[in-house]
């Protein structure tokens, strides 16, 4: 039997460390032992509440070409949304977790249904506490004035490091980039070969011709903001 492995984690940082992925690929691999190969991995980087990721499109699409089955380890690293569970299972691809394998398609509905009722519980009981501390006059977060100052200025140092974190990340795809570019391709067929020599997107993602120029650009900025201010810090 084969099978096409799907594994995601909630943020970027998880994925650069491997955090949560190496307890997903033992979970699977103690799933495929006796029972076959696994013949493609595709892993995800984001949030459980979106369901356009592109990755387990590529799964569901590299499992239905190869005849496989799509395994992933836990039935919540799908999605805690029963209407998505409901259109991954009509995709026509056989989908099975490692941590449920004699579940049928039925009881991937329940257990959906089930994990979507509990997100929503647990929202929804956040949202009392909150609403019942602001009415008894408990100032929440941000909104305490004399937290204003300590505001901006997470604002402005979150800022700055994703500034740096896009920046040095354009400048390791940049020469990829170039090297395409000089045999006269465009922005969206840069975008397309980036994606098929497997390059990421700083955030882990598909490129796009929006995302090219992004990069060309903020290299650009950057360098005619150092031109005009040599001696200010990048």
């Amino acid at each position: 039997m084969k099978f096409v492995t799907y594994l995601r984690v909630s943020t970027e940082r998880q994925g650069q460390s491997g955090l949560g992925l190496e307890a997903q690929r033992a979970a699977v691999a103690a799933h495929v032992l006796g029972r076959g190969e696994v013949v493609a991995e595709f892993v995800e980087v984001e949030s459980g509440k979106r369901s356009d990721r592109p990755e387990l499109a590529r799964a569901l699409a590299e499992a239905k070409r190869a005849g496989a089955v799509l395994l992933i380890a836990k039935l919540d690293r799908l999605a805690r949304n029963v209407a998505f569970i409901a259109n991954l299972l009509e995709s026509g691809v056989e989908v099975t977790a490692a941590d449920m394998p004699e579940a049928n398609r039925f009881l991937l509905h329940v257990m959906a249904a089930v994990a979507e009722h509990e997100a929503q519980a647990i929202s929804d009981r956040t949202k009392a506490a909150l609403a019942a501390a602001k009415a008894r006059g408990v100032k929440l977060g941000w909104s305490i004035p004399e937290r204003a100052s300590e505001q901006r200025q997470a604002a402005r140092k979150g800022a700055a490091v994703n500034r740096a974190r896009a920046l040095a990340h354009a400048e390791n795809v940049l020469p990829v980039i170039e090297q395409i570019r000089a045999g006269g391709a465009s922005l969206r067929q840069i975008a397309a070969e980036m994606n098929a020599r497997g390059i990421k997107t700083a955030r882990g993602g598909k490129w796009h011709a929006a995302t090219v120029n992004n990069v060309i650009h903020l290299l650009q900025s950057t360098t005619c903001q150092a031109a005009v201010n040599p001696d200010r810090p990048g």
